[in-house]
């Protein structure tokens, strides 16, 4: 227990050598160091600030590519549609055309009906 004690003490004596050190060195030293931490400071914004333009205009780019690729694919299955739909009327043509060659056959004809006699 007397160790435990002591080492309260001691815990207790750095602790206030600590808070006192820094409450007579800080303002000295944090001047110092704002005025050195600024432009440091500084040019990690203007960084930020570079990066996240640089960004910006590479997704704008990107996204522009990508509305150009889809534009191409559109056009192309219009292309593919247009081509589907000429050869499937020029298939229509060429069978009409070939029904048109070739005579119809005559419809039967249906057989005359009797009449039955009347008065007999």
């Amino acid at each position: 227990m007397d160790f435990l004690k002591v080492l309260m003490q001691r815990n207790i004596l750095i602790g206030l050598a600590v808070g006192l050190g820094v409450t007579v060195v800080a303002p000295i030293a944090l001047p110092i160091a704002v005025r050195v931490g600024k432009p440091f400071a500084k040019a990690a914004v203007k960084s930020v600030i570079t990066l996240y333009e640089k960004g910006r205009e590479t997704i704008a780019e990107m996204g522009e590519v990508a509305e150009d690729i889809v534009a191409e694919a559109r056009a192309e299955l219009a292309e593919e549609v247009v081509a589907e739909e000429a050869a499937i009327m020029g298939a229509t043509a060429a069978s009409v055309e070939e029904a048109e060659e070739v005579e119809p056959a005559p419809k039967p004809r249906k057989p005359a009906r009797r009449r039955a006699a009347q008065g007999a």
